[in-house]
């Protein structure tokens, strides 16, 4: 049964009116196209066949679609400019999927960010950092000026190569492919695998920014539980057969934003789902750094068949100098750097001069090591801090720097980052993340973004007024 939104009127004519809107918005249904018949659309809907036809009526007096008698309904003329804004299951900017990221970005210095995702500067190795950029200064060999490999700097493709074989994923330097970033790296799989309407399954709760993306890519989305141990594998397989979607993208290490990791049982039991469904798997791994053991990877027990592994150092090095990679198998290669020549001609060559230089230092395993260690720490504080305002742990995490948590008395998270964020305070309210917007009493909280007591004297008071 297709699902309908919940405009603030509640009514069931706009009801439809918003669904089908959102449709547009996502070109799912596209100009010329015939909707359902009223009939059809009821049945779908679960609603009296005169909503439809009222709906249908108003639509058609708003330009939006047109009635050939006795043909049916059609979409009109051209669609208006795609606005991620428009697309999903609200309107209200309090959890609409891009507004901790325009919020945190957006933030002046005075903001205390503990719903954004990435580390402080102060956390960084900026001195390190400064020093290779001296380094690559002075080497007249660094590529500094010139449009790189098109699949992107070889020895840090061989370097990238070497790392992933240590942890059970074989990529030659050849199936892996340089990208400006993570999120650059999933576009570029995206174009080269979806089609608009294509239906994709994503985790509930998952990192938002997937939903912004996907969209943007006009397919369905479908939403799989997400446990302590991965996805919901009984939902999972429900899912598949009822929606048949072509690819499923999740984080198999420190899920975002639970900090779950996936369990190896889980992981063959969805790889085998993959394999009896053609589901195809995109893995990011941005969050691997912060693991102190080996976790499983999807990639590793597939070899890159169905799954398509992908990372980024962003998160512990620099969000500046932008660099992310993709290992994939070897003839999907060619065609997605094909893709990438055309979007964007050549990834970034100085932050993959500069990446390179700082992998092969040993300041930087020093780096990563201390980062580990201060994440756990944090983790502790953080957690006691939040618990001893009554905001309790879905799970406890292994590591990482994300924790889900629960308001006492079910309290609308929306609302309780709403009032914060008039005390400068950015909170991550937890229908962000949920597709099915069943997260209302859930926030996500980066302990590294913790530390000022002003964030839990804030979020008391907010807690208080959102009661």
């Amino acid at each position: 049964m297709m699902k309908t939104s919940s405009p603030k009127d509640g009514t069931r004519v706009e009801t439809v009116m918003q669904t089908i809107r959102e449709q547009l918005a996502a070109r799912v249904l596209v100009p010329g196209e015939r909707l359902p018949s009223i009939r059809q659309m009821a049945e779908r809907l679960n609603v009296a066949k005169n909503t439809i036809v009222e709906a249908y009526d108003r639509l058609a007096a708003d330009g939006v679609i047109t009635a050939k008698r006795g043909s049916g309904f059609y979409v009109c003329g051209h669609l208006p400019p795609l606005s991620l804004a428009d697309v999903g299951a609200t309107k209200d900017r309090s959890i609409d999927p891009l507004w901790i990221i325009r919020q945190s970005l957006e933030a002046n210095g005075d903001m205390l960010k503990p719903g954004c995702g990435w580390l402080p500067p102060s956390w960084l190795p900026e001195e390190e950092i400064r020093r290779a950029l001296r380094r690559l200064a002075r080497d007249p060999q660094a590529g500094l000026l010139e449009y790189g490999h098109p699949y992107g700097h070889l020895a840090l493709r061989e370097l990238l190569s070497r790392r992933l074989g240590e942890r059970g994923v074989a990529a030659s330097a050849r199936q892996i492919i340089l990208t400006d970033s993570g999120t650059q790296a999933i576009d570029l799989i995206c174009r080269f695998l979806l089609e608009p309407g294509d239906t994709v399954l994503i985790d509930d709760p998952g990192y938002f920014n997937f939903q912004a993306l996907l969209r943007a890519h006009r397919v369905q989305l479908v939403a799989v539980p997400y446990t302590e141990q991965g996805p919901d594998v009984q939902a999972m397989a429900e899912l598949l057969a009822q929606h048949k979607p072509r690819l499923y993208i999740t984080n198999s290490v420190f899920h975002n934003p639970t900090g779950a990791v996936l369990s190896p049982i889980v992981a063959h039991r969805v790889l085998k789902l993959a394999e009896d469904h053609n589901l195809l798997i995109i893995e990011d791994d941005i969050y691997a750094e912060f693991a102190q053991n080996t976790s499983p990877l999807l990639a590793s027990f597939d070899g890159l068949n169905r799954v398509i592994h992908i990372g980024s150092f962003s998160k512990v090095l620099t969000a500046s100098a932008r660099c992310g990679y993709i290992a994939v198998r070897q003839d999907w290669a060619e065609k997605i750097v094909d893709l990438k020549l055309a979007t964007t001609l050549s990834s970034n060559g100085l932050g993959a001069e500069l990446l390179h230089s700082l992998l092969r230092q040993g300041a930087y395993r020093h780096h990563v090591d201390a980062l580990r260690s201060r994440l756990a720490d944090t983790m502790g504080r953080t957690l006691h801090k939040l618990e001893k305002l009554g905001i309790t742990p879905w799970m406890k995490p292994q590591g990482g720097m994300f924790l889900w948590m629960r308001l006492p008395h079910e309290l609308d998270s929306a609302k309780v980052s709403q009032h914060a964020l008039h005390e400068g305070v950015v909170l991550a309210p937890g229908n962000v993340f949920s597709l099915s917007q069943t997260a209302t009493p859930f926030l996500r909280f980066n302990v590294a973004q913790c530390q000022s007591p002003k964030i839990f004297e804030v979020l008391e008071k907010a807690m208080g007024r959102a009661g």
